[in-house]
């Protein structure tokens, strides 16, 4: 009976249906395009000039990242994504399984005074905890040496994602195992990047 109903709510649908006019599905597609994405352009106009610089050497050189140029990002990166109604963030990232995986937290902390408090340091963006003994490793590890990492990967910029329940900020980052043995696809593509990069850069030099 509830097949039947939903069938004549699906017909009436159909039949009530009217076309929109070509002139109110005209956007302009350079204003929305990115708008989700926390661009070189929102970093810039964010971030101090000296946290911003620090950045874009990370980025653009492979730096190591300092922690207190982390916590600022953080905070320019939550404050981004909370005006635009994010409420969670997570670690996404590339397992061996053919899928994406997000490992989610709050933006929001409880209190001892009942209320609760908005944080995210640059210590929750730079690394995460997922449970590695769900993801398939290649039979590298037995389950209870089952420790896996995320690493914030800064050369791939933070986005929202939008879904029925609201927007969580995602983070791309990189899976591996605890003695750093890749866990995912997205490791050996920066380490490569990395050798190759290095590899140039010696071959440059012969060229003087």
């Amino acid at each position: 009976m509830t097949h039947t109903i939903r069938r004549y709510d699906a017909l009436a649908a159909a039949r009530g249906w009217t076309p929109v006019p070509n002139g109110e599905l005209r956007m302009d597609i350079t204003e929305i395009f990115g708008e989700n994405v926390f661009d070189f352009q929102d970093m810039k106009s964010r971030l101090p000039k000296s946290v911003w610089a620090e950045l874009k050497k990370t980025i653009v050189e492979g730096e190591p990242l300092n922690q207190k140029v982390a916590d600022v990002v953080a905070l320019a990166m939550k404050e981004w994504a909370t005006e635009r109604g994010a409420t969670h963030y997570t670690h996404w990232f590339q397992p061996l399984t053919g899928a994406t995986a997000e490992k989610h937290d709050s933006f929001i902390t409880p209190n001892q005074g009942g209320g609760a408090v908005s944080e995210f340091s640059g210590k929750d963006l730079i690394q995460g905890e997922p449970d590695a003994s769900s993801f398939p490793s290649g039979g590298l590890r037995p389950t209870f040496e089952a420790r896996g990492y995320t690493a914030w990967d800064p050369t791939s910029p933070v986005f929202l994602m939008e879904n029925p329940n609201g927007r969580y900020l995602c983070i791309p980052t990189a899976f591996a195992s605890w003695k750093g043995e890749a866990l995912d696809h997205k490791t050996p593509l920066l380490r490569s990047v990395e050798a190759l990069n290095t590899q140039v850069k010696r071959a440059l030099k012969l060229f003087g």
